[in-house]
């Protein structure tokens, strides 16, 4: 069991890097709780489909399910820096569009650990709920992280515009394999 939750604190730390960024955008904190809920929940979906498609799907997916991760946050980012320097209001204030895009490519790396708890005879309900808790919290407290961080910069900078450079920046380390642990 400690390695079930182990196994699912390790694959929510994608999702608790991008919510330290997604903080930035100073989200209410019914908006953290919605957008960690989100993230949990496509978590736990992830690896029960793992569980249940069996080793072809993962050996397929977890070659790429990183870089599709890294693509799908670095066209994220480039919304929000275009959107920004391109329009005085805020982009994505209520993360709607982070909710939308970004929960599904940052679980892709768990259908790969869900085929891989199967072939061990993981349990096909407990390891998906575990996985799904803990990026939950995992990613309510990165947007608590990110929140207090943007509040300590001494200057101004728009918190959208903020966003969309650390999720390049995010995203760039992601596709070298400097953000792996």
């Amino acid at each position: 069991m400690i390695g079930v939750i182990a196994l699912g604190f390790v694959l929510g730390m994608d999702n608790f890097r991008t919510s330290i960024v997604l903080g930035l955008l100073k989200p209410t904190w019914r908006e953290s709780l919605k957008t960690s809920l989100y993230f949990g929940v496509w978590d736990g979906v992830a690896p029960l489909v793992g569980m249940l498609v069996g080793v072809f799907m993962s050996t397929k997916i977890s070659d790429t399910a990183e870089m599709i991760g890294a693509a799908v946050l670095a066209g994220y980012g480039l919304y929000l820096v275009i959107k920004s320097i391109r329009s005085p209001k805020r982009v994505d204030p209520d993360m709607k569009v982070a909710r939308r895009w970004l929960p599904v490519p940052l679980s892709l790396d768990n259908v790969a650990g869900g085929a891989a708890l199967g072939l061990v005879g993981g349990t096909v309900w407990i390891a998906p709920l575990l996985f799904g808790v803990t990026t939950a919290i995992l990613s309510f407290a990165g947007h608590a992280i990110g929140k207090t961080a943007v509040n300590l910069v001494p200057f101004s900078v728009r918190p959208d515009l903020l966003t969309g450079i650390g999720v390049l920046l995010m995203s760039g380390l992601m596709f070298t394999g400097v953000g792996d642990f």
